[in-house]
């Protein structure tokens, strides 16, 4: 691992910039997948916080996807050889809202590349930080953190989960169906096949059903903290901690830290926490 890991290091500082336009439908989809009433968007309207993940979409031809799903590797991220790519977590700073039919630019940069061994195995973890531009001006400021993992091995137990706090605020029971993964992968062109290949999560990844997307669940947790506080989200930092599956009731859960923070989770129908947060206001 260590030769490999120094190879892998040589793609820190490296760059890519590409371009879009935040487009309407993408919101108005976005919004019925999570099942909200909204007007629909027109020119100018200002998108939630965290729906920038609508936009800048790889469009890898077929023929270059790996076994999973995803993108071959190698190109801009480093060519992990560690089989298992999950979304680890990351930082966001909303520094204004993107609007309806702005010229959008996103520049990313590989800032970190760091070796791990945790109870499951060899770990990779790659962050990534993306600055979004919205007519000009820098709106967003993401970093986002990749695991790369060895592959689950077959009768290996799951880990141990922590339990959920009790104590929320605002708590709202969802069930990320396979109508529901289907839309969101749809929308954010994402080919990862544990989201929607039953029988591949089952018999090559090892899960138990199909995994809830990381970005998935981060904006459930902005929507919850849209739905109960008129004040936009300025900043977010969370964390994925377990998976969530397609046939489990999940909770989505907040409640207040002072006057300009909120503690938001997810926790799983066993009352495990899958993901925590925080949104400064």
């Amino acid at each position: 691992m260590s030769g490999e890991f120094e190879s892998l290091r040589r793609w820190i500082g490296r760059t890519e910039s590409c371009h879009d336009v935040a487009s309407a439908w993408p919101v108005a989809a976005l919004a019925a997948t999570l099942d909200r009433k909204d007007p629909e968007p027109a020119a100018g309207d200002a998108i939630p916080p965290g729906w920038h993940w609508l936009y800048f979409l790889e469009t890898t031809p077929a023929s270059e996807l790996g076994a999973d799903g995803h993108a071959a590797r190698g190109g801009f991220l480093p060519p992990v050889t560690l089989p298992r790519r999950m979304w680890a977590g990351g930082r966001i700073e909303f520094l204004r809202a993107l609007r309806v039919g702005e010229v959008l630019r996103r520049d990313s940069e590989i800032i970190a590349v760091e070796p791990k061994h945790g109870k499951s195995g060899n770990l990779v973890f790659v962050t990534v930080r993306h600055t979004v531009l919205a007519s000009g001006a820098t709106a967003t400021i993401e970093e986002h953190d990749i695991v790369y993992r060895d592959a689950a091995r077959p009768g290996e137990p799951s880990p141990h989960g922590t339990p959920a706090s009790a104590q929320a605020e605002w708590r709202r029971e969802l069930e990320a169906g396979p109508v529901m993964l289907f839309r969101f992968s749809a929308l954010i062109f994402n080919a990862h096949r544990i989201h929607y290949d039953l029988d591949y999560a089952r018999n090559e990844e090892r899960y138990p059903g199909l995994v809830v997307h990381g970005p998935l669940q981060a904006v459930l947790l902005l929507d919850l903290a849209r739905r109960e506080d008129p004040r936009p989200v300025k900043k977010l930092v969370y964390r994925a901690v377990r998976p969530i599956f397609h046939s489990e009731r999940f909770t989505v859960n907040g409640k207040r830290d002072g006057s300009d923070k909120a503690e938001l989770w997810i926790a799983s129908a066993a009352g495990y926490l899958a993901m925590t947060a925080t949104a400064h206001f």
